[in-house]
């Protein structure tokens, strides 16, 4: 076990890195964070900082010096940075996992490995691949294989044309053509597993997403459907990735009832944010425990919860480029209403700026309030 007081190390300095931060100074520890920006998110708020490249040498040696464990806290992190991480300190995740989930070919080929089903798909390394593709893959979309993320690196096409274009477009680097499904919903399991082998899962999560980026998360007293379905899923991968940390995994839920894994996120996610006010722990004290090696936190759900991202573009009350600060108090002056912004210095539309939790007595007394601050922010989606 690590005690409270001594040192935990952070790879990744965005908004993600600022709430663990706060999580797990609650817990006494202190944190240093390793990221390139001086005046990141996490950097701010973290008790220490390396500034350096995350596959700096250096940076790296800096790091595991001052500290017994380490995490990420987004999954772009060199899998070779994790591994000589690894020969002087606890990493969490490991390389393997995150090497696995860096790259969508990889990611998808591992989670049908273990007998958990994908939407259909097609690796993509190069125009002969896609000239071969199965015309059921049309109309799909066509991802990057790495490093994208919120919609980014990605292009809907419905026939070959459009998908060789697109393919020319990001670069010829190796992607993936997934079939364009009939969407019912959207789910995502959060879930923490320790260094024993212990999980805990919080409740399942409906999700909306807006060009890309999630929008609203939902979670009730009531279960989801498909609730234990997805959760055994996630264990699975889980288990496979003999996976130590933090993870989300995202959920297709097609119109016929059947659940497919869209992807796996190596880290605390967006639509875990609701654990922050609607959980007894919450996703990030969860990851601090499991690097400290301390028990496991009680998942259980508090009451109904309704999770808002809010983006830039609540800066810009219309189509100028004119920003205007959006009304904080008439949006904490709703009862249930929890705010959380992440420190970043400059609102850029489709960049994430913060979130609100809004909890109730009721689903429907939830979504009400949820819905007053969808309009004071006039925020894209309805609760």
């Amino acid at each position: 076990m690590i005690a409270p007081g001594e040192w935990l190390g952070l790879m990744g300095g965005g908004q993600l890195g600022r709430m663990f931060c706060h999580a797990a100074q609650a817990l006494g520890f202190r944190v240093v964070v390793l990221d390139p920006d001086a005046e990141g998110p996490t950097a701010a708020v973290a008790d220490a900082h390396i500034e350096a490249r995350y596959d700096d040498p250096q940076g790296l040696i800096k790091l595991s010096q001052r500290c017994r464990a380490v995490t990420t806290e987004f999954e772009n992190v060199p899998a070779q940075s994790l591994q000589l991480l690894a020969a002087t300190c606890r990493v969490t995740p490991g390389a393997h996992a995150v090497e696995i989930v860096q790259d969508r070919i990889a990611e998808k080929a591992f989670i049908a490995s273990q007998g958990v089903p994908v939407a259909p798909y097609k690796a993509v390394r190069s125009e002969s691949d896609l000239r071969s593709a199965d015309s059921r893959l049309f109309p799909g979309i066509l991802k990057v294989a790495r490093l994208g993320y919120d919609g980014k690196g990605q292009a809907r096409v419905r026939t070959l044309d459009q998908a060789l274009a697109a393919f020319a477009e990001f670069g010829g680097v190796p992607c993936v053509l997934e079939a364009m499904l009939d969407l019912k919903e959207e789910l995502s399991v959060v879930m923490a597993r320790g260094l024993n082998g212990e999980c805990a899962v919080f409740p399942v999560a409906s999700n909306v997403h807006h060009e890309g980026i999630l929008a609203v998360t939902t979670v009730d007293m009531q279960p989801a459907a498909k609730s234990a379905e997805a959760t055994e899923a996630a264990l699975a991968i889980a288990r496979g990735l003999d996976y130590h940390g933090v993870m989300c995994v995202e959920f297709f839920v097609l119109g016929n009832g059947q659940l497919l894994v869209n992807e796996i996120a190596p880290r605390p996610h967006n639509s875990g944010h609701f654990t922050m006010n609607a959980c007894v722990t919450s996703q990030f004290e969860q990851q601090a425990r499991v690097m400290a090696g301390l028990p496991l936190g009680s998942t259980r759900l508090l009451a109904p919860v309704v999770m808002l991202n809010i983006l830039g573009d609540a800066w810009y009350p219309d189509a100028s480029d004119v920003q205007a600060e959006p009304d904080w108090s008439a949006v904490l002056a709703i009862p249930g209403a929890s705010l959380h912004l992440y420190g970043k210095r400059e609102a850029r539309r489709a960049r994430k700026m913060g979130h609100v939790n809004i909890i109730g007595t009721t689903l429907a007394e939830t979504i009400a309030a949820a819905n007053q601050v969808v309009k004071i922010l006039r925020l894209p989606v309805a609760a």
